[in-house]
């Protein structure tokens, strides 16, 4: 059917950089019998449909009820009428859930400010889990995602003033587990196990935590978080260099593990 998309289709794209923007306009009654939702999504009140779609204007977006009929068409028809590129999830919220894609356990996402995101604050001078868990967050979780980057000693102090969720740090929550760390916390606690997170965890887990026997990758993960460490002084321009270096894990994860390059090929004859 025109405009609409299967969940496996869907699914090869949440998580990319140009990933569209997830629309959940399932019924208050609908999310409440299963709060959970697909990862990066947002709630919205299809009812409110003409307010808020304008907001949405020359992007893409995919529009989520519960069964990806009436209220998915109308909201995607309106986000049309504005301007964006809608299409529907085929089947719906249930569709996904039926094919058992990843759903996100939405009461661990923490409280959104008055803009939509999440606020988070760790310790400045990110290496490893400080740039993986941000890039795990917004892919996955909140694309709008704010992140503090502070002194370590003041992490829970900005925390409890700014209204923060302090992430890697000791004592907290969302933060290293026995001999995991905090990205293997996050893939934990949010429900997002696909096969290629939980491959691209153990190498995050090996680089962070001096273990780089658990996967020939970790080295390189470890020699590249550490180069941007020190070709930015800036932890944030560090961290949007650092999206690019985990997008290109991730993929490497889910499609080209098997993949080898050898130069010069055999010759011929």
């Amino acid at each position: 059917m025109p405009n609409t998309i299967a969940p496996q289709q869907l699914a090869r794209r949440i998580g990319l950089p140009d990933a569209p923007v997830l629309i959940d306009v399932r019924t208050a009654e609908d999310a409440a019998a299963d709060p959970r939702l697909l990862p990066g999504s947002i709630r919205r009140d299809h009812r409110d449909v003409a307010a808020w779609a304008e907001a949405f204007r020359g992007q893409a977006v995919v529009t989520v009820c519960q069964q990806g009929l009436k209220l998915s068409e109308g909201a995607a028809a309106w986000l049309r009428h504005a301007g964006a590129r809608a299409e529907v999830l085929e089947g719906g919220f249930a569709g996904w859930a039926a094919a058992g894609l990843p759903l996100v356990a939405a009461d661990r996402i923490p409280p959104r400010d008055a803009e939509g995101r999440t606020l988070w604050v760790t310790r400045a001078r990110p290496k490893v889990d400080r740039i993986a868990c941000p890039w795990l967050i917004r892919r996955f979780l909140d694309p709008s995602a704010v992140f503090l980057f502070v002194a370590a000693a003041e992490v829970l102090a900005v925390a409890e003033r700014f209204g923060a969720t302090p992430f890697d740090v000791d004592g907290v929550f969302w933060s290293h587990r026995g001999e995991t760390c905090t990205f293997d916390t996050m893939l934990a606690e949010f429900g997002l196990s696909t096969p290629a997170l939980d491959r691209l965890a153990v190498i995050v887990r090996g680089a962070d935590t001096a273990r780089l026997e658990l996967a020939p990758q970790c080295a390189g993960l470890l020699a590249a978080s550490l180069g941007l460490s020190r070709q930015y002084r800036d932890d944030l321009a560090q961290l949007e260099a650092g999206m690019a270096l985990y997008d290109a894990f991730h993929l490497w994860c889910r499609d080209a593990t098997e993949e080898t390059h050898n130069w010069p090929g055999p010759r011929a004859g």
